[in-house]
């Protein structure tokens, strides 16, 4: 019934001519005030202008062709993203015009909330809208926060950096579990009943830690932006590494258990400001590799997919809280206000 797969994306700035550009996409109609886009504008510029996602996204799409054709799975993959070209628009319309009727949506965002979930899908209904009867029918894959094509390969990132540390610093490193912060309105309307987004971070970040059963683990935020009179979620990256320093600790493991490749708020706000955190508070900092160029996470997409072509077929989830539900609920993930 599915003739079509449409990994769906939030995309990113190529060069520094995009830079300020996909800066407005993302905000358009925050208020966001221009002295704070030029700030996180020099966070891109720090790197050339170029955020890692797309080439990821690139890669990703690649691997996923391949598993699918060498499962037998024939279903052409499409490419679309919210703020960046290819846009999500662009994508749909490449899919009716390939004669697409029905497809399956692979979402880069693992988590329960009105911005990684809900708002992908109120691109897929814009971008559906904007074709009319031509457009094709669009079913979003669930939510997989706790599937072991997602834990896994960080579990092994995490026994991998433990090994790199002196075994006489072993009892005194901890690990750090890291998400992108939402405002607390947003993380309390997630999911059908409210709170979700949190719930399913602690949930992968105990599920992860399980890889270090000694190490003592925390979840913390990064990437906060808005008022600051708005509450966000906390504690923040940084706070928490300062709070380490204060203590026992030597060294710091940072998981970016909230991403599934590197975006800016890894290469940055981990790889560069919460390292000269670190470096500050006398720790040594290790920063994990997220899953999605593993070849587990790639698996787990076509496992996703073969959940919808085949009802029999397992569903596989490692905590209590999944295999999370295929159509979200009526209130699901409520809009916030702004």
């Amino acid at each position: 019934m599915y003739d079509a797969l449409l990994v769906l994306s939030f995309g990113g700035p190529e060069g520094p001519d995009d830079v300020m550009p996909f800066l407005e996409n993302v905000t358009r109609g925050r208020a966001v005030p221009a002295a704070r886009l030029e700030e996180v504008a020099q966070h891109y510029l720090h790197f050339g202008g170029v955020s890692p996602i797309n080439a990821q996204n690139r890669a990703l799409v690649a691997a996923i062709d391949d598993d699918l054709s060498a499962h037998g799975i024939e279903l052409p993959v499409f490419w679309g993203n919210r703020h960046w070209s290819p846009y999500v628009g662009d994508a749909v319309r490449e899919m009716a015009d390939a004669g697409v009727r029905n497809a399956l949506v692979f979402v880069t965002s693992a988590y329960a909330s009105y911005s990684a979930c809900r708002q992908y899908q109120d691109d897929l209904a814009a971008a559906a809208a904007g074709l009319g009867a031509a457009a094709p029918e669009l079913h979003k894959l669930r939510h997989y926060f706790d599937h072991p094509g997602f834990i896994e390969p960080q579990r092994d990132a995490v026994r991998a950096a433990l090994g790199e540390i002196d075994a006489g610093r072993r009892a005194t490193t901890r690990l750090l579990f890291v998400a992108h912060s939402v405002p607390d309105a947003m993380a309390a309307a997630a999911g059908p009943h409210g709170g979700l987004y949190v719930a399913e971070l602690e949930a992968a970040s105990a599920l992860v830690a399980a890889a270090a059963p000694d190490a003592e683990w925390r979840l913390a935020y990064c990437s906060r932006s808005g008022a600051p009179s708005v509450p966000w979620l906390e504690p923040d990256v940084n706070a928490v590494i300062r709070d380490l320093g204060a203590g026992d600790t030597t060294d710091v493991i940072v998981v970016p258990i909230g991403f599934v490749s590197d975006h800016i708020e890894v290469r940055w706000d981990l790889d560069v400001a919460a390292a000269a955190t670190a470096r500050t508070a006398g720790l040594a900092f290790r920063r994990t590799a997220p899953p999605a160029a593993d070849p587990r996470f790639v698996a787990m997409v076509r496992e996703l997919v073969r959940e919808r072509l085949d009802h029999g077929a397992p569903r596989r989830a490692l905590s209590g809280l999944g295999p999370s539900h295929d159509v979200c609920p009526a209130g699901c993930c409520r809009v916030p206000t702004r």
